[in-house]
């Protein structure tokens, strides 16, 4: 075990290394990075805990949000094609293992201190859009969930100090925070005038810098929860291709898993 600080730190003890975050130290999770390549969650989940049991589903930039219940067959077969689709995966009892896979979309993981309930969240620039985090607390509130006890770690992922993207994109992230205005160029400004801003300029013209996690975690602290309950790792997909794919990097199709289980 690799101290970092004392919020996120590498757990080595296993043959397939992952992040990890006090912030979820009850619960058995881990953001896994490319060395784990391909094995999928079916195999990585043993090293967390061997009994869990399973869920994933075929991700596809939405904001659909899916618990066991909606697995019919339990634990699906390897092929994504009969997987449902959707991009959060909830859980209803203990013992199950909610995955999510990323390149360098933010893999999301909330855990609800009192119901032990737990969520795994694909959010790219679209699902953030549609707000998918969010849902999916309003989600574990209609299940008993209170938002002071849900702690939310926000794994590794592009930084936003190199994620190139249109305004019009920003404009339409930023939209997420329902700011007062549809104009996108005064919709840019208020984004910019936030402390620790979520978008950054760029020198291309049409083009801005966006910071995706800062996005989330600002929809996250709107709906009430304080920014203690937040955690965002200290790691960019982009950046470190020691650890992570990119597929803004490299165009290859290749992820890194992230996986949490409840108790």
């Amino acid at each position: 075990m690799t101290l970092m600080n004392d919020t996120w730190y590498w757990y080595t003890e296993t043959e397939y290394p992952y992040l990890t975050t006090t912030l979820l130290k009850h619960w058995r999770h881990g953001f896994f990075t490319r060395g784990a390549w391909p094995h999928p969650p079916e195999m990585l989940s043993a090293c967390l805990d061997e009994m869990a049991v399973v869920y994933r589903a075929k991700q596809v930039h939405g904001k659909r949000v899916l618990s066991p219940s909606d697995f019919p067959l339990g634990v699906l077969p390897e092929s994504d094609g009969v997987r449902p689709e959707a991009d959060a995966i909830l859980t209803v009892a203990s013992q199950q293992a909610a995955w999510v896979c990323t390149a360098d979309c933010t893999p999301v993981l909330i855990a609800d201190e009192v119901t032990g309930q737990v969520a795994a969240v694909h959010a790219g620039w679209r699902g953030t859009a549609l707000r998918i985090v969010p849902e999916v607390v309003s989600k574990m509130q209609a299940c008993g969930s209170r938002l002071v006890d849900l702690r939310v770690a926000m794994g590794p992922a592009i930084a936003g100090e190199v994620y190139q993207v249109t305004t019009h994109v920003a404009a339409e992230v930023g939209r997420s925070l329902q700011l007062s205005t549809e104009d996108d160029d005064a919709l840019l400004a208020q984004l910019h005038a936030i402390e620790s801003p979520p978008v950054l300029p760029d020198p291309a013209p049409g083009r801005v810098k966006l910071d995706v996690r800062r996005m989330n975690a600002l929809q996250l602290t709107q709906l009430g929860l304080a920014p203690e309950q937040i955690a965002i790792a200290p790691y960019c997909t982009y950046q470190e291709p020691e650890h992570f794919f990119s597929y803004r990097r490299t165009r290859a199709k290749k992820v890194q898993w992230s996986g949490i289980i409840s108790d």
